[in-house]
């Protein structure tokens, strides 16, 4: 019997929901879908142009790939389950899906400080060594870059799951709108669960110290090349190619603090500490930053207007 008991916990869990009016229900569902599809339509356009374009074709463009591919991996991950809770109104998700949803959910959250961080590196010898760029950034180069982001943020949060797993639950409800590590280790029979939040805290400090010790080396160098080469054309690629990696650092930045901030303050309402906690980090970037980029990024912005006037849009 006691068996059956746990198998019955661990195959559907309940999950904190948003208290929405039910005139509401409906638009606030409409309102994120629309969202959501945005959010993939502009990754998506990214990516196709990324492949398809020839000029497009640089080691640049190629670790920007990874951008928005890992920016619907974070939202697809959140929004849809959210989007069908408010809905459905069942709040229950069968336990292994949880556990995926908050590998994804914390892959995501890893991946756009690695990523970043391998941008700066190419931005680094683009500006700084532009001589030796084509010689540094070759195939083999441009492919340790890319595995060695993906790969470290990959091993990290696998770690991170392994421990999880080995910590017996007897609990079916977790705090939180959507699954992650915090909410499945809730979960846990009393058991002591000190090794696993030392090792979060780790993690994440790693995370935070290699991709924020990168974009500073890079982008403290970069300026530095600003300011001794006075040559305008210099400056401008300067600022065209890193701005947009700067803004969406500092967007993941932020909404990542008001993440942290909103589990220290016990009277911020309900709905707003799950807004918080929930939509800034896995809906805010992955919609702004295709807009960032193509904004920011002449190559970019050229071919996705092309692209829309020929093939959405055709007069």
């Amino acid at each position: 019997m006691e068996l059956i008991g746990l198998r019955y916990i661990f195959a559907s869990i309940e999950s904190d929901f948003f208290d929405i009016p039910t005139p509401m229900t409906y638009p606030v569902f409409i309102m994120g879908l629309l969202l959501y599809l945005f959010s993939v339509f502009c990754n998506l356009t990214i990516m196709l142009l990324i492949i398809t374009q020839r000029t497009l074709h640089k080691p640049m463009f190629y670790i920007l790939f990874s951008l928005p591919l890992n920016d619907l991996v974070g939202i697809s991950s959140m929004l849809p389950r959210v989007l069908s809770d408010i809905v459905t109104q069942t709040h229950s998700v069968y336990y292994p899906t949880c556990v995926f949803q908050a590998f994804l959910c914390h892959l995501y959250g890893g991946g756009v400080l690695f990523v970043l961080a391998a941008m700066s590196i190419d931005r680094y010898f683009a500006i700084c060594k532009p001589l030796q760029y084509p010689s540094i950034m070759t195939p083999f180069t441009l492919c340790v870059i890319i595995s060695a982001a993906w790969g470290l943020d990959m091993a990290m949060i696998l770690t991170l799951f392994a421990l999880q797993s080995r910590v017996k639950r007897c609990k079916a409800y977790i705090l939180n709108i959507y699954c992650d590590n915090p909410s499945l280790l809730r979960l846990s029979c009393g058991e002591d669960v000190t090794a696993n939040n030392i090792y979060g805290l780790a993690m994440t400090a790693v995370m935070q110290i290699i991709s924020v010790g990168i974009q500073l080396f890079s982008y403290i160098n970069i300026l530095v090349i600003c300011i001794i080469n006075r040559q305008s054309d210099t400056k401008s690629k300067a600022v065209n190619t890193c701005v947009a990696q700067l803004v969406t650092f500092l967007l993941f930045e932020i909404t990542s603090t008001f993440v942290i901030l909103s589990y220290r303050f016990q009277n911020i309402p309900p709905n707003t500490q799950k807004l918080l906690m929930g939509v800034s980090t896995f809906i805010f970037p992955p919609t702004l930053n295709p807009i960032i980029y193509g904004l920011r990024t002449k190559d970019i912005r050229v071919k996705a207007l092309h692209f829309l006037r020929t093939k959405i849009f055709p007069s």
